[in-house]
């Protein structure tokens, strides 16, 4: 079963930007949609971003013109750019299949957004 780590996490100011990636343990060309998710303190997983093999993208409402999903079948890894973050993207971010299916949750990276 493929295994996904993510990374890139960590503290920025409201307005800054990080750029999240996510590594596949094998080839994920095969999954036709990855997606990229979150998780607040105190709430849900929520999903965030998804994006085709081929490349159509689709945002939740509250990323759309922010956040920029982007894949490389050939590297087996899917990133997630975040710009002008606010407090409310605090989260635990995590990718994997769209929709969620047999792979298992990696670890998450964590979002903090505060002055």
């Amino acid at each position: 079963q493929v295994q996904l780590v993510e990374s890139g996490g960590g503290l920025v100011q409201p307005g800054g930007s990080l750029r999240l990636s996510c590594a596949a343990s094998r080839s994920i060309f095969s999954i036709n949609v990855m997606g990229w998710y979150r998780q607040a303190p105190g709430k849900e997983r929520e999903f965030v971003a998804s994006i085709t093999r081929y490349g159509t993208t689709t945002y939740t409402d509250s990323v759309k013109g922010r956040f920029t999903i982007s894949r490389d079948n050939a590297k087996s890894t899917v990133n997630l750019h975040m710009n002008s973050l606010k407090p409310e993207d605090t989260a635990v971010y995590y990718c994997n299949a769209y929709p969620i299916g047999e792979i298992s949750w990696g670890k998450g990276t964590l979002v903090t957004v505060s002055s």
